[in-house]
């Protein structure tokens, strides 16, 4: 039975409120997992420990979203997706309380690492779920405003968490978010319908893929160097800028907002520059990345260079988030979704490991290591792509119809969103 035939009974208005549902969902997945960002100070001081090892709050969630992806959804493959969705935002709520009254840090750690693995776990099946819930002519648009989601939380969410510590203290923000992650559960079990999952992709499926698809090895090693200089120097932004610009809380908070909105202004650019040229979208985008982190060090040290910075690095991001998830759909058209859990996995691990690897530098070399860190790594990146073949051409018209199972990963059509 295709998913539209089992959701035809459904009345419109209610699939997508289920669509804004599973958007809210992706929300409080995303901006949890990044929180620590915008807290790594205070949190560092209050736990009485280093900043970098405040960072392996994101390391710890990363590791357990990027490693547990293909295995859960595998183990879970006849569990019915909203139950599923519902339990994962139940051990969300549940970890970020936790989190708020936590007497210790490593108690925190063993609390992020159980809500990594159903962070991962929701980016694996959330954006599929939403082009089941829709007719089938707007599957593509129900992905691209779930996806709208990461631009929301990076826009609103992360500054939002930095602003309400600064006026309480940082565990009244994973308290806030316990119970903003309770109202967005309570929301998936009142408008989602039942999804029943029929498609699961067995595992050993998904790790045999790149050693037939010597391109999507590639791909895949181009995220991995790309991830771990992006988040190995943006996850000490804010310890960054103290130190060299001296600015305070409300800078930060206002850096943050001007990043999220670029990155939001580069994806939407992006989405119609990769049909022209995906190669080209992707190297400018690295290009600038590399340009900003240049400028973060060399002009950063005060808040007009600062903010140009920050907006040449949002920008940048953007383009290169929306060029990455495109060449692995170019790269494995006919095996997207399991191409996708591939690209999902690695994503996740490298933003732990980046952030793992940006606190050593951080406590054994200095704050500022973590700039040239990731100039090294997305140059890296940028060497691999430029002296790689061009990408396979794949048929925008034929993407934009495409759908995948509720347990499968989450895809998109060809332009227009962005994804982890």
């Amino acid at each position: 039975m295709s998913p539209q035939s089992k959701q035809s009974s459904n009345p419109a208005v209610k699939g997508w409120l289920g669509v804004a549902a599973i958007t809210a969902s992706l929300f409080v997945f995303l901006t949890t997992e990044l929180m620590p960002v915008g807290l790594l100070t205070p949190l560092s001081r209050s736990l009485d420990i280093s900043v970098g090892v405040a960072g392996l709050m994101v390391t710890a969630q990363g590791v357990a979203a990027g490693l547990g992806v293909p295995f859960i959804v595998a183990w879970t493959r006849r569990v019915d997706r909203r139950l599923l969705l519902s339990t994962l935002l139940a051990v969300l709520a549940l970890g970020n309380l936790i989190t708020s009254v936590s007497p210790n840090y490593p108690l925190i750690l063993a609390t992020r690492l159980c809500m990594g693995f159903a962070s991962g776990v929701f980016w694996a099946i959330g954006v599929s779920m939403a082009m089941w819930i829709v007719p089938e002519r707007h599957a593509s648009r129900a992905a691209a405003v779930v996806m709208s989601g990461i631009s929301i939380a990076t826009v609103v969410g992360i500054p939002l968490g930095t602003v309400i510590e600064a006026h309480t203290n940082w565990r009244t923000t994973f308290a806030l978010w316990a119970g903003l992650s309770l109202l967005v559960f309570l929301a998936v079990a009142a408008v989602i319908p039942s999804l029943p999952s029929e498609n699961a992709v067995p595992v050993r499926e998904v790790f045999g893929l790149p050693a037939t698809n010597g391109q999507l090895r590639t791909v895949l090693l181009i995220v991995v160097f790309f991830v771990l200089g992006h988040f190995g120097a943006y996850t000490f932004v804010r310890p960054y800028l103290e130190d060299e610009a001296s600015v305070p809380a409300g800078f930060i908070t206002a850096v943050l907002i001007i990043f999220g909105v670029g990155g939001a202004i580069g994806n939407f650019v992006a989405g119609y520059t990769v049909n022209r040229s995906l190669r080209g979208t992707f190297v400018v985008g690295l290009v600038g990345i590399l340009t900003a982190l240049l400028l973060l060090r060399t002009v950063g040290d005060g808040k007009s260079g600062a903010v140009v910075a920050l907006v040449l690095w949002g920008l940048s991001f953007g383009a290169v988030q929306l060029s990455q998830i495109n060449m692995t759909l170019a790269a494995a058209p006919e095996t997207f979704e399991a191409a996708m859990s591939l690209n999902t996995m690695a994503y996740n691990t490298c933003i732990a490991l980046g952030a793992l690897f940006g606190g050593l530098f951080v406590d054994h070399v200095g704050v500022t290591s973590v700039i040239w860190f990731g100039v090294v790594l997305a140059g890296a990146s940028l060497l691999l792509r430029l002296g790689t073949g061009r990408e396979k051409r794949t048929s925008t018209s034929a993407l934009s119809d495409l759908q995948v199972p509720a347990d499968g990963d989450g895809a998109q059509s060809a332009t227009g969103t962005s994804s982890r």
